[in-house]
């Protein structure tokens, strides 16, 4: 499997900060895997875009904190599927020893250009 990553992007408007988000649904609910763990983080920060008239797509930085490095293959293919694509923002991805509940295998955070005509 390709490593999704890129080097560098070139930004060019108004930044978004977003801090870590955990993979809570709406309802509460925690994932049991770290697939959908993967993704209720992502649709979490999509929804905080969204308030900002950005997506996914807009996303030009991001931190992925695993619980597990041998979680590693999984989550990139869920962040691959989940991801606009061909869109990669620039990352980091650290391996942790704890989240702030012991359920939780992923947070991330991150940085997005918002559209100029927003």
């Amino acid at each position: 499997m390709a490593k999704p990553y890129s080097d560098a992007l070139i930004a060019d408007g108004p930044l978004l900060f977003i801090s870590g988000q955990i993979p809570l649904g709406p309802d509460g609910e925690v994932a049991g895997d770290i697939g959908g763990q993967t993704r209720q983080v992502l649709r979490n920060m999509e929804e905080i875009l969204a308030r900002h008239g950005a997506d996914l797509g807009h996303l030009v930085k991001a931190t992925y904190y695993l619980r597990h490095i041998s979680d590693l293959e999984e989550f990139r293919s869920a962040l691959v599927d989940t991801l606009p694509a061909g869109h990669l923002p620039t990352s980091t991805l650290v391996e942790v020893s704890g989240l702030i509940d012991p359920t939780y295998m992923v947070e991330v955070d991150g940085v997005a250009c918002l559209p100029q005509d927003r």
